[in-house]
């Protein structure tokens, strides 16, 4: 069977949406069409009996529109401090959306700590399990608010790749304001080739990775997705990385179609998660 119609049978999905696809980039205002849209699309995987967690970012952005900044903040505190008028602004949106289709939500916040203190680490596993069982779709986001850059994931691409680690996901699909992966970066490079499918994930690629992002409200560069990669193939999940320009890419994949890179999962029984968060982030 062809790799990308396997996808069609996945059924704990992760979805992870950046800053770059839900903000206006001219305003910081959220993009309520894409929302929509995005909101769609997960509440009808869960009418196909999926399972589906997202991962959102944007509570930063959102909080700096919100209290009128026109600089991107640079101190830890100004961050926090928006992080924390935002994430509240951006969970509302959500509510509301989701409600149009009589889906339930839940918040969850979550530290480099959550996951490096076993307690903590179990406690949230079991509360995304619970969640799942009752067809609630959890929207996930770093606890900005209190963490420190000791206890930072980065990036929700990482973050992302954790979560589909910790509930053993089928699946991870990276929206971002890229294709996908190419052998150099596209906006400098117009001989750069699209990569369609990556079936090892082997230093060469690793090293193609840049570090910075073509968006000025996003943190992830194609560094992040790699590593994203690297979690989610060796813990046993497929990823897919694609444009989140267009949100009805989501049920393109889950179709089978090629769109984006797809890193096929080769799970490692000896890769544990906690020990590659010690040593990498």
């Amino acid at each position: 069977m062809n790799t990308r119609e396997l996808l069609k049978n996945k059924q704990t999905i992760v979805v992870k949406v950046g800053s770059s696809s839900l903000i206006h980039n001219e305003t910081g205002n959220l993009n309520l069409i894409k929302l929509e849209k995005l909101v769609r699309e997960l509440c009808d995987l869960r009418n196909q009996g999926k399972n589906v967690v997202l991962v959102s970012s944007g509570a930063i952005g959102v909080g700096r529109f919100a209290m009128g900044l026109k600089e991107r903040p640079d101190t830890i505190s100004m961050k926090q401090a928006c992080a924390a008028v935002g994430q509240a602004k951006l969970m509302m949106t959500y509510q509301k959306l989701f409600a149009e289709y009589n889906q339930n939500t839940a918040q969850i916040l979550m530290t480099k700590n959550t996951m490096v203190n076993n307690l903590s680490r179990m406690n949230a596993k079991n509360t995304f399990d619970e969640l799942l069982t009752m067809g609630v779709i959890p929207v996930v986001n770093e606890n900005d608010t209190v963490s420190t850059y000791e206890m930072q994931f980065g990036d929700n691409d990482t973050l992302s790749a954790i979560v589909a680690s910790l509930i053993q996901a089928d699946l991870l699909i990276l929206l971002s304001d890229i294709d996908g992966l190419f052998t150099d970066d596209p906006n400098t490079n117009e001989n750069a080739e699209f990569i369609e499918c990556v079936l090892t994930l082997d230093q060469n690629l690793l090293d193609m990775a840049k570090g910075s992002s073509g968006s000025e409200v996003g943190t992830g560069g194609m560094a992040t997705k790699l590593q994203a990669a690297r979690i989610a193939t060796e813990s046993g999940t497929d990823m897919v990385i694609a444009n989140g320009e267009d949100m009805g890419v989501i049920h393109k994949i889950i179709e089978g179609e090629k769109v984006g890179t797809l890193f096929v999962q080769h799970k490692n029984e000896d890769f544990y998660l906690i020990d590659f968060i010690e040593e990498n982030l």
